[in-house]
């Protein structure tokens, strides 16, 4: 079949007009490095973001990745806490637990892509933090979740890399919990190529996460952080290097202004096509929570009676018509299937979730699309379900 013309999914926006003069001044002047001055790019981005997403501080750092790790570091957590976190996650998630020396425990999700609350309880007595990942964007029940971690005493970490934008009952997520995570990598809203923050309202924790970030001799002082708990700090945590560079903070900067544009264009968007994939039998679209606004620039589908080889058969079909897709389970070596986490050793049997990504499909929609093109997206997904199923379901 030869291949029909489709929007390039894997483009992003062109980064706005406005970075260019501060990108060119940075490497007219080569001060790359965020300790250059008090108003540094990064310095500024961190008060920006603080207060573009209602936090009281901001740490600017290399990548969401590195700012989980952070988190964890912050809390000052003991060698082997056991932190819960849903099977469903990217690997990068289970990663930062180990590498602050602590150990994940998986969580089950349901086939809504949510955390599974009756494993979650199930697991809260022996565990010391949580770490919950929406991932996709897809909001667990917050409420449910921050009381029982409450009644339990544990600390609560969001790692809100899909959710800039999003919000839980008028409430940014990322501010809920303790500590808030976000990502600035391409496939983001907010595109630096790589990049992370972490936010919180806890003066302790920040100037913890600052000092560790690299904030080496005095450069704490450059945060907006109070002084009396980074110096009780100072030269008594580990320097784990993870700042973010001016050079990314310059390319971030002007794109806070874009968000409230990108999130109402991508939340229309997935609804434009969640729509039309909602009317065909064989796709369920999960439906979001009462309390959650989406801000989503891909959306993920579950496949309903298929077989393994309809799927694989599925997913070619779209291929076939220009639209890539993916079936979380089925990718080969997919960083999201948590049996593929073979660095855990030991990977625990996880029914729910094993089931569910067995079956969920995931489609990038970016915020730049029209509707003639989104409107092909959907099209090319139904016909390709339509050619694999129709002559069973219609006995053509």
């Amino acid at each position: 079949m030869t291949p029909i013309a489709a929007p390039n999914v894997h483009e992003a926006e062109p980064i706005p007009e406005a970075a260019h003069a501060d990108v060119a001044r940075l490497l007219e002047t080569g001060e790359l490095f965020r300790y250059t001055s008090p108003d540094a790019p990064a310095a500024l981005l961190e008060r920006e973001f603080a207060a573009v997403i209602g936090s009281r501080y901001a740490l600017a750092v290399s990548s969401c990745s590195a700012a989980l790790f952070l988190s964890l570091k912050a809390l000052d957590l003991p060698r082997g806490a056991r932190v819960l976190i849903p099977a469903f996650t990217f690997a990068a998630v289970p990663s930062a637990v180990l590498h602050a020396d602590c150990t994940p425990v998986l969580v089950e999700v349901g086939e809504d892509f949510r955390l599974d609350l009756a494993d979650f309880r199930a697991k809260l007595d022996a565990a010391d933090a949580v770490m919950i990942s929406h991932m996709r964007g897809h909001t667990s029940d917050m409420n449910a979740l921050l009381a029982l971690a409450e009644a339990h005493g544990l600390p609560v970490i969001e790692d809100a890399a899909h959710s800039l934008g999003t919000t839980w009952r008028d409430r940014n997520i990322g501010t809920l919990g303790q500590i808030g995570c976000f990502s600035f990598q391409s496939y983001k809203l907010v595109n630096a190529g790589e990049g992370g923050m972490l936010v919180t309202d806890d003066p302790a924790v920040i100037a913890r996460a600052v000092i560790m970030s690299g904030a080496y001799e005095h450069n704490w002082k450059k945060h907006d952080i109070a002084a009396a708990h980074a110096a009780r700090w100072q030269n008594r945590l580990p320097l784990y290097n993870m700042r973010m560079s001016n050079l990314a903070a310059a390319v971030i900067r002007p794109q806070l202004a874009e968000l409230p544009r990108r999130v109402r264009d991508g939340r229309a968007n997935h609804d434009h096509v969640a729509a039309q994939l909602s009317a065909v039998p064989w796709f369920h679209v999960p439906t979001p929570l009462a309390a959650e606004r989406r801000a989503p620039d891909s959306i993920q589908f579950s496949l309903r009676g298929f077989s393994d080889g309809e799927a694989t058969a599925f997913i070619d079909a779209a291929a076939a018509r220009g639209v890539p897709a993916q079936i979380f389970g089925m990718s080969t070596d997919n960083a999201r299937a948590f049996w593929n986490w073979q660095f855990l050793g030991l990977v625990p049997d996880l029914p729910r979730t094993r089931s569910l990504l067995m079956r969920a499909c995931d489609v990038r929609l970016p915020v730049r699309l029209n509707r003639a093109e989104l409107d092909h997206i959907a099209g090319a997904l139904v016909l390709a379900a339509e050619e694999v199923k129709a002559p069973r379901a219609y006995g053509t």
